[in-house]
């Protein structure tokens, strides 16, 4: 019940800040203020959810929202697609160009995550200045622990700044009106490393009283992930720092495994004790998720019983479900596939199929039911369209995985095999020898038939994966994570971005480049101190 009324709170409060919409950053002339004058309000220690709650609420249109973080990461990645159909889904030739690394320098996606993780920079920026300057008279610990919590927040929203955009601002004084100067990459991630270095020690440990916000753990895992990702972000491997980081997550003993992999993904998934943070969503209070929506066939809605109608977009890349072992339960439980029934009477009403026989662009139209739709985040019966399902942006089976690779890539992959066996049980419970892998497997190419796939779903132009260094692990990051936000990262790091083809996407010409989004031309024109990233 606390999750429950800490979710609440995230949901509904707006009543220490303002939780107007910012176009970006560099747009400094908007006045704004906050909703309640600090005058008019006397705070106290228990107040401080309220108060940092709306710094919260744009990651839910970030995430879920349309052509939002969500699909950035994975419609340009080798998991998820959007073909056309015949109710539509050209859109102009926007997924095509996500699927081909095609994109412009006017591509909302990215412009999209610009535009909402600079939100939540503002927000940041403009609480903090309230509790400095007494406008919001805290307890001077209460105080003290508000902005330590602030700034983990706005370290999390320049971290997405970080991975897509590179070179950036930082802006950090909300009374600072002037254009602010671009910060190289290695700038914004020293940046975000010693923000998180001196606010950890001040974050809290507490967990149940901390659901959708960032604890002493949450900001551990979010510092783990940087370094993690630290040999692309700015060229030194900090596999050691990986490791310190998710072992103290480890011993905490805060977080476990989830019993059941379908728990952490449920409509009631803030009970789930591997979720580590999330983005709470609510069909009423917090609207977002609607990844149902884009996914499911308009006939779906008689499989749930839905009071919406979906829109029939997106589906997995058939390479990808090839991938997967039979007796591996991620399968069914992330994608719906088969024979879909009316819930009123019985009756199939459409038949869900692995092929999908291209993006689209030169006459192709993929059938209403090509592909299998994503059924990770659990539709219950009745569902509107929008899900109460919260997105665990970081989740316990992530720490433990970050762990092993971090193992893996430093000459301990027996080790590193523990670990990935641990996460595999519950997905293999009809088969348990299935799950135990060998450091000698992990040290193996992929199973993912890379490749061009024609109109008749022959792969042509392949080597596979064979050749992808520590291929066999990223295959199980994405058998884990598929549908996660997360698979343009992982196959990043892996090389596979920037080497593989996969569906209808070949490297681009100039495929390194492409690891970086471009920044937003209606942003370059705002601030001159903006340069455009190389490449573009």
């Amino acid at each position: 019940m606390k999750n429950l009324k800490l979710k609440n709170i995230l949901l509904l409060s707006g009543l220490f800040g303002s939780i107007m919409t910012f176009n970006a950053c560099t747009d400094l002339n908007e006045e704004v203020y906050s909703e309640v004058l600090g005058s008019t309000v006397d705070p106290k220690e228990r107040d401080l959810p309220f108060i940092v709650a709306p710094t919260y609420s744009s990651f839910r249109s970030l995430m879920f929202g349309w052509q939002g973080y969500f699909d950035l990461q994975e419609e340009s990645a080798d998991h998820i697609i959007t073909p056309v159909r015949p109710n539509g889904w050209d859109d102009g030739g926007t997924y095509r160009r996500m699927h081909q690394h095609m994109w412009t320098t006017e591509q909302w996606q990215p412009y999209n995550t610009w535009n909402q993780a600079y939100a939540t920079i503002t927000k940041v920026n403009m609480v903090i200045m309230q509790i400095e300057d007494g406008l919001l008279a805290l307890p001077e610990e209460t105080g003290k622990d508000a902005i330590a919590e602030l700034r983990a927040t706005r370290a999390l929203a320049y971290y997405l700044l970080l991975d897509n955009h590179g070179n950036v601002p930082i802006v950090t004084d909300y009374r600072d009106d002037s254009l602010p100067q671009q910060k190289t990459r290695k700038e914004l991630y020293d940046f975000v490393i010693k923000e998180l270095e001196e606010v950890i020690p001040m974050l809290s440990e507490e967990v149940s009283s901390m659901y959708g916000r960032i604890n002493i753990w949450a900001a551990k895992t979010l510092l783990a992930k940087i370094y993690l990702n630290a040999e692309v972000y700015v060229g030194v491997a900090q596999w050691d720092k990986v490791i310190k980081e998710t072992n103290d997550i480890i011993a905490s003993n805060q977080y476990r495994l989830d019993d059941d992999y379908k728990n952490v993904f449920s409509p009631t998934n803030q009970n789930s004790p591997e979720i580590i943070f999330s983005v709470p969503y609510d069909e009423v209070y917090g609207f977002g998720n609607q990844i149902h929506m884009k996914t499911l066939d308009p006939l779906s809605r008689l499989v749930y019983g839905m009071a919406a109608g979906p829109w029939g977009g997106n589906c997995a890349v058939p390479q990808f479900i090839d991938s997967y072992d039979k007796d591996d339960t991620r399968l069914i439980d992330t994608w719906i596939q088969g024979p879909q029934l009316n819930v009123s009477t019985g009756a199939e009403v459409i038949n869900y199929v692995k092929q999908v026989p291209g993006i689209g662009g030169d006459g192709t139209v993929a059938a209403s039911n090509a592909g299998y739709r994503i059924g990770k985040y659990a539709i219950k019966q009745g569902a509107t369209n929008n899900l109460d399902n919260d997105y665990p942006m970081f989740r316990y089976a992530d720490v433990l995985m970050m762990k092993a690779e971090a193992l893996l890539r430093t000459n301990k992959a027996n080790e590193a095999a523990v670990l990935v066996s641990q996460v595999r049980a519950r997905s293999f419970k009809e088969n348990p020898a299935k799950a135990q892998v060998t450091g000698a497997q992990l040290m193996l190419g992929s199973n993912y038939n890379y490749g061009w796939q024609e109109k008749n779903n022959t792969v042509t132009g392949t080597n596979g994966g064979a050749d992808v260094k520590y291929g066999r692990f990223l295959d199980e990051l994405g058998w884990e994570f598929a549908a996660e936000a997360r698979r343009r990262q992982d196959i990043i790091r892996f090389g596979v971005f920037q080497s593989k083809s996969w569906f209808n996407h070949k490297p681009h010409t100039n495929a390194q480049s492409r690891t970086l989004f471009p920044i937003p031309n209606a942003e370059i024109t705002k601030n001159p101190n903006l340069k455009q990233n190389p490449g573009y």
